[in-house]
């Protein structure tokens, strides 16, 4: 099992503007709570959740 790692800010926003760019996940469940921190580009847990499965174990993902 992979453990989660902890990165900062600048960290984040320069994957997010590579060309490997991760996928970006925002832990709230709750669609209210996603819409009032939506980052652009972002997914609702919920969808991450369904897309799971589909998922390459390769792929990057960002939570925040």
């Amino acid at each position: 099992m992979i453990e989660a790692v902890r990165i900062d800010v600048q960290e984040a926003r320069a994957k997010m503007i590579s060309p490997n760019a991760p996928l970006l996940v925002c832990g709230y469940e709750d669609d209210k709570k996603f819409k009032m921190f939506n980052l652009e580009g972002a997914i609702p847990f919920s969808e991450f959740a369904r897309r799971l499965p589909t998922l390459s174990k390769d792929q990057g993902i960002i939570f925040y």
